[in-house]
């Protein structure tokens, strides 16, 4: 039995504490006085009895109800619902006019002109709406219409009323007042109770709209429920939360919020709240916020919001049955001759129909859940984990963010953890995932067997909470009609504390012997349903799947046979069928049957083989799929190894380290908890071989037996677990933990296989990851305490430099401390067996270095594998090669053409051989690997000069299977060609080929180029001789105006500038800075400008250009200054246009026409431009026409790092750099400051003198 109400309280105005924008209330009385040990009283319950504020009335109006939920630190909600009325306020006198509602007052208010409002709230854990109406209102028409029946009494029996806790029993019971009422509880306490506001929620909203809100509460988005009434407000919270059953809502619920919290919706956390429509105005300001108006049907979602929407075909299938259940003559409204009007059921059966709609849904998104649970310990308490990415690929929906999203969600945790275990209270979720899901799919092109079900389902739910409907009978008196508008009504009368106290302590005597509030709730096996099975009907197609089987099978056992030739040939093909899940499961299967004891010792040749194979095997191993071929694999790089020399083995595992998989936390959390499950199965199968060896399997409908699972072994331990010793409880929780702590140890070992290279100067996974990584993949709270402190204290650093060995040590220890604390905590491990753990990961890693140093050592002595020879290209005449051939091998681009896939035809890529570099084009020459083609030559090349995009990249070598260092070169002949370097070419032969590429790809001379090669000499390059610094432009202004009309078509910013009159070439040297990188000053000469202003003929028709350019008649618009000298102009300018770049030679991103200031000489801007990264120098670009506020553009600092430094002070241009650097310096302090100069006289200019010139406008550059 529990407490129908825990407290009663009545609040009042309180006249001695205004509040801001109205008055404040306070609790004039509450019973009991003493606070309930298990319920303490709700603290701030004034301030939700008036969520609007407590303001005084002109007139009496309707007394009202609404129900408020509390929720306490404990997350155990109160219901708190608060009847308010109006009594006259007879002792306000002169009262201000801004504490009353309505017209103006007077400065004196009358007697029985002003109410002030009173609430009467009962506070309770129980959620029966309904019947705290009628009690509350039941006190109400005693005090208003003056009944003979103490309201002490009324309140002492409310208090210690004990109703039944659930079960579907239920209880008569009455106040003393005339009354009886019935209690029904519900069947189960799972299921949510919502009588009519599911219904009265999609009536409001419509069917999308509330699909949007389901999909945002979902994927916990913020959502804002605004409405006139109170009580729409709650029930359209609780509806909502209904829907999401079986998933509870975990994030702050207050369906009413108060106006003093309205700073509550600023909150960073998810929420459903709900506020009065007055603050509307306050709420649409709100920006991360779905906004849901219950009286005018709309939401509203912020453009920010992107909102996941439910896969499909479940959205459309949700759709349409929620249209047949609300809508039921949308069906035949087109019918010529419709049958009679199809009544709607009524409100409380609609609900559950609706209802049922959802609990559907959720049955096909979550179908066989329970076959992806992975079981951790079962004593003392049951830690079960969920494989998300298993459900996610066997369910077809791993690009699926609205799945993915609800699987990271706080409410599918709770739904884990609570309907995880296999032995509990079941209810109707359970059995409908579990039995009718097959059901639910053949039903989905019915529409008259989906309906059928939906009204199967309705009835259940109507019956859970209406066990007995044919009870239901209430008797409670109601005020008479018009009774809050008489005129002489007495204030609420003050209650005799002590006397209620007295009758509660009574009552309470009496029902000592009521059974307790906790139910015993009837526990079951959990049924686990059918496997996991994709949402879609896809239907997989697999070419000749059983013939790539038996190719890994041949291939392998050539291999353990020595059977070098058939190996070679066989190879390629299988390689290629390891594209596929199953020949991959195939490969670690056939690979698991020649390991003897845990070992498999190999020769050179059968090790490089296997190793092969893995790593093709390992390359398509990511975080989308399930991890279970990696995890196969795990156990045999540890198994199959070869000798290297005397006491020096080779394991597999260091020849497999290059995949990313090995740094997901996900991966090696999920396979630990899969290996522990083994463990636990295996620790209760042994106990029980003995004793119940014939229990420990389970007999199928066809006769066959299967054994038992871990769930099915845990189930059978929950329900013994009571009837156990206290001491054989605590011998099977020991027995747990050692599993668990046994395989924490082992799993330490194998990453530190995985995760320490052979060659430890190179830590590529670990350095290439992100710090943050490793938690990206997982989606609970890491423990970091005990390995922060652990990796920190092992991470002590020594000084300035760090040892390669011990920066891969370092790493290696935190990742492994990280993933050791945070599976030890889930899975129960004391905090000393975690201590001892984190103390032991150094030394196991300390130890593997010394011993992989060995190892590397002596792989390095192995002869190397014999390479195909280098083909020598034939070259076109007058073709020379620049650089020798590099050993490449050229990958598949994606095109179908040569790859032996759909279109047919042998696999020539990927192709080994070499890449060289001529003076007229890139080019590769090799032969396919694969042995079956023949002897076919495969060559790819093209132009130097057609070259548009070359970047470095880390790709697949798909002969060696490990991650190498290539070249992605990009041409404009739409040719790619994407090559990963041998390991005999080092770093820097592919530093010198990149530079000589990039050398020829944009020369100094045109006369270097092919074109020009054969037969003819370079001239020598003659740049324009300096002239007097800031010369006019005047001598050429007249041939620029009349020239500018008779202007044709030119290519501005390219290289080579070319003049059609007399054939000749104008040269200019540009700098390229981007493709250089770095952020050391320049300090070549070559981007030193000619000053001269006297143009020649090709430099004024650039001019001319210029002139006609849209930027140059913008600036003019903006008086941005002018291109002529200073004798032209009429008035002092403080800004002007220069053709400094009108080459593209200062800076090639800039336009041909900068504007800059006045002071500023075009000699400087070369030095000035030098500081900043790809010559960007600060200038204007663009001006406010009212206030002149000006805008600026420029790149950032150049700035040296600490390799530079040291290489600057032992570099024999040290000094003539510095000298350089200074001037470079000093020209750009001159810069800034006449830039400030002009932008602060130009602002007082403008008559803004309130100008502050902040240092930011040229320290804070902005690349744009």
């Amino acid at each position: 039995m529990a407490r129908l109400a825990d407290y009663f309280i009545v609040v009042g105005y309180d006249h001695e504490k205004p509040g801001p924008g109205g008055g404040l209330g306070k609790i004039i009385q509450r019973f009991p006085q003493q606070d309930w040990d298990d319920t303490p009283f709700p603290q701030g319950i004034e301030l939700f009895c008036q969520p609007g504020g407590w303001h005084l009335s002109r007139e009496r109006k309707q007394p009202t109800f609404f129900v408020v939920v509390l929720t306490d630190i404990d997350s155990d909600r109160h219901y708190c619902s608060c009847l308010t009325f109006y009594e006259a306020e007879i002792n306000l006198q002169g009262t201000k006019k801004e504490d009353i509602e309505g017209e103006e007052v007077s400065a004196l208010i009358q007697p029985a002109e002003v109410f002030a409002p009173k609430s009467l709230v009962l506070v309770s854990r129980l959620d029966y709406p309904e019947i705290f109406r009628a009690c509350l209102g039941l006190i109400y028409t005693v005090y208003v219409d003056s009944l003979s029946v103490s309201l002490e009494s009324l309140i002492a029996n409310l208090c210690a009323c004990l109703v039944p806790a659930a079960g579907g029993s239920q209880k008569l019971f009455s106040l003393g007042a005339g009354d009886r009422q019935l209690i029904q509880t519900p069947l189960h306490d799972s299921l949510p109770v919502t009588g009519t506001s599911v219904a009265l929620l999609f009536q409001q909203l419509g069917i999308q709209n509330v699909l949007n809100l389901f999909c945002a509460v979902l994927t916990e988005n913020k959502v804002l429920f605004h409405s006139a009434s109170f009580q729409r407000l709650s029930d359209a919270c609780r509806a909502l939360e209904s829907l999401m059953f079986p998933l509870k809502y975990s994030y702050p619920y207050i369906p009413i919020l108060p106006a003093q919290l309205l700073e509550v919706l600023s909150s960073p956390t998810p929420f459903i709240i709900g506020v009065h429509s007055i603050f509307k105005t306050d709420v649409h300001e709100l920006l991360d916020v779905i906004i849901a108006d219950l009286d005018g049907g709309t939401i509203k979602i912020p453009e920010c919001i992107h909102l996941s929407s439910l896969p499909e075909p479940l959205l459309h299938q949700t759709q349409a049955a929620l249209s047949l259940i609300l809508h039921p003559d949308l069906e035949v409204a087109d019918h010529a001759f419709p049958p009679p009007r199809t009544a709607l059921s009524h409100s409380k059966m609609l609900d559950k129909e609706v209802r049922a709609v959802f609990l559907r849904l959720f049955a096909q998104l979550f179908q066989g859940y329970r076959s992806c649970l992975q079981l951790i310990r079962i004593h003392a308490e049951p830690v079960i984990h969920f494989h998300k990415t298993a459900f996610l690929g066997q369910r077809g929906l791993v690009e699926n963010d609205f799945l993915t999203k609800v699987l990271n969600g706080m409410a599918f945790a709770g739904f884990v953890s609570e309907r995880g275990p296999p032995f509990r209270a079941c209810d109707l979720f359970d059995e409908l995932v579990a039995f009718e899901v097959e059901r639910i799919k053949v039903e989905e092109n019915n529409p008259m067997k989906m309906i059928k079900h939906i009204r199967e389902l309705a009835e259940q739910l109507f019956k859970n909470e209406n066990p007995n409907p044919h009870m239901a009978f209430q008797k409670v008196p109601r005020p008479t009609e018009g009774s809050h508008l008489r005129v002489h009504i007495l204030p609420f009368p003050k209650i005799n504390e002590a006397r209620v106290q007295e009758l509660i302590q009574e009552n309470l005597a009496k029902n000592q012997n009521a059974p307790p509030a906790t139910r015993i709730e009837k526990k079951c096996v959990v049924p686990a349903g059918p496997p996991v099975v994709s949402i879609m009907d896809k239907v997989i197609t697999v070419f000749n799947s059983a013939q790539r089987l038996e190719v890994v099978r041949n291939c392998i056992s050539f291999i353990f046979e020595n059977k070098t030739l058939e190996t070679e040939k066989t190879l390629p093909a299988a390689l290629r069928a390891l594209k596929g899940k199953a020949a991959r499961q195939c490969l670690t299967e056939e690979l698991g049957l020649h390991v003897q004891q845990n070992r498999a010792i190999l020769d050179h040749q059968q090790f490089d083989y296997i190793i092969r194979m893995m790593n093709c095997t390992l390359q398509d191993c990511s975080s989308l799929e399930e991890y279970n071929i990696a995890a196969a694999l795990l156990p045999l790089t540890s198994a199959f190894y070869r000798k290297l020399a005397p006491g020096v083995s080779q394991f597999a595992y260091t020849c497999v380290q290059d995949h990313p998989i090995w740094t997901n936390q996900q991966f090696w959390e999920t396979t630990f908890y899969s290996a522990v499950q083994e463990q636990v199965r295996s620790l209760y199968l042994t106990a029980k071989e003995d004793n119940h060896a014939p229990h420990l399997k389970q007999k199928l409908p066809n006769g066959q037996h299967q054994e038992k699972t871990a769930m099915d072994l845990a189930a059978d331990q929950l329900r013994l677990w009571p009837t156990l010793s206290k001491s054989t409880q605590q011998e099977l929780v020991q027995h747990e933990e050692s599993t668990v702590f046994s395989q924490a140890i082992h799993f330490a070992n194998l990453m530190v296989n995985l995760l320490v290279p052979l060659d430890t100067s190179k830590n590529k996974l670990l350095r290439a990851s992100a710090p943050g990584d490793w938690e990206s993949g997982s989606n609970s709270i890491v423990t970091n305490s005990i390995a922060g402190s652990v990796a920190e204290s092992y991470d002590t650093e020594s000084g300035f430099e760090d040892s390669e060995n011990n920066d891969v040590a370092n790493s290696v220890v935190r990742f492994i401390a990280r993933f050791i604390d945070k599976v030890c905590t889930e899975s129960g491990v004391t905090q000393d067996h975690i201590r001892s753990l984190h103390c032991m990961i150094p030394g196991i890693v300390a130890m593997h270095i010394e011993t992989l140093e060995a190892v590397h050592r002596e792989s390095r002595r192995l002869p190397p594998i014999q390479k195909p020879k280098i083909l020598r290209p034939a070259l076109l005449p007058g073709e020379e090669i620049i650089c020798e051939g590099l050993r490449v091998l050229l990958d598949p681009d994606g095109r179908e053409e040569a790859t032996g896939g759909l279109l047919g035809g042998p696999q020539l890529l990927p192709a080994e051989g070499a890449l060289f570099l001529t003076t007229y084009r890139i080019l590769f020459r090799g032969t396919p690997h694969d042995q079956l083609v023949g002897e076919q030559t495969v060559v790819r090349s093209f132009p130097i000069a057609s070259i548009t995009k070359e970047k470095k990249i880390t790709m697949q070598n798909q002969l060696q299977q490990n991650m190498q260092e290539g070249l992605q070169i990009t041409s404009a002949s739409f040719q790619l060609i994407k090559v990963a370097f041998d390991e005999e070419v080092s770093p820097e032969v592919v530093d010198i080929f990149k530079k000589q590429l990039m050398k020829f790809r944009y020369p100094q001379s045109i006369f270097s180029t092919f074109a020009f090669a054969a037969g003819q000499t370079t001239p020598q390059i003659i740049l324009p001789k300096q002239k007097e610094k800031n010369t006019s432009f005047r001598t050429f202004s007249k041939t620029i105006v009349k020239g500018a009309k008779k202007a044709g078509k030119m290519t501005i910013g390219r290289q080579y500038l070319l003049k059609k009159r007399t054939g000749t070439i104008v040269e200019e040297r540009v700098n390229r800075p981007g493709w250089n990188e770095e952020d050391d000053i320049s300090v070549s000469d070559d981007s030193e400008l000619p000053t001269s202003t006297t143009l020649k003929a090709s430099e004024k028709s650039t001019m001319e250009q210029l002139v006609e350019k849209a930027c140059f008649r913008d600036y003019q618009r903006l008086g941005l200054g002018t291109i002529s000298g200073n004798s032209s102009r009429s008035k002092p300018e403080y800004f002007r246009i220069t053709a400094s770049n009108r080459l593209y030679s200062l800076c090639r991103s800039y336009p041909g026409l900068l504007v800059i200031p006045q002071a500023v000489q075009d000699s400087s801007l070369p030095r000035v431009a030098r500081c900043y990264r790809h010559n960007r120098l600060p200038v204007v670009c663009w001006k406010n026409s009212r206030s002149g506020t000006l805008l600026l553009r420029s790149g950032g600092f150049h700035g040296k790092g600490v390799v530079g430094l040291f290489k600057s002070q032992n570099s024999p241009q040290a000094v003539s750099t510095s000298s350089l650097e200074s001037s470079s310096s000093i020209e750009q302090e001159k810069y800034l400051q006449a830039l400030l100069t002009a932008v602060t006289v130009h602002q007082k200019l403008r008559g803004n003198n309130t100008l502050t010139v902040r240092p930011a406008l040229a320290l804070s550059p902005v690349i744009m």
